[in-house]
C-alpha cells in the first residue's frame, strides 16, 4: 500500500499564487521533491545524499555566478 506524501513549499517560495516553489515531503526512509509547476516530475531520495548536495551547493563548488 502506499501511503500519501504531505508536501511542504519552500521557505524560500514568493508566497504567491503561482507555481513558483519547490516542494518537499518526507517518507519514513525517503525524500522527495519536485516544483510545484511540475508537480508529477519527483526526485527521490535519501537524507544523507541530499545532505552532501545541499553542503556542496553551500560551500560554493555547484555555485554559479550571476
Amino acid at each position: 500500500m502506499t501511503q500519501a506524501l504531505y508536501w511542504q513549499k519552500s521557505t524560500f517560495s514568493d508566497g504567491g499564487d503561482g507555481n513558483t516553489c519547490v516542494e518537499l515531503a518526507a517518507a519514513p526512509t525517503t525524500l522527495h521533491l519536485r516544483e510545484s509547476d511540475a508537480p508529477a516530475i519527483q526526485l527521490t531520495t535519501t537524507p544523507i545524499p541530499l545532505t552532501h548536495l545541499l553542503n556542496a551547493i553551500r560551500s560554493g563548488p555547484l555555485r554559479t555566478t550571476p
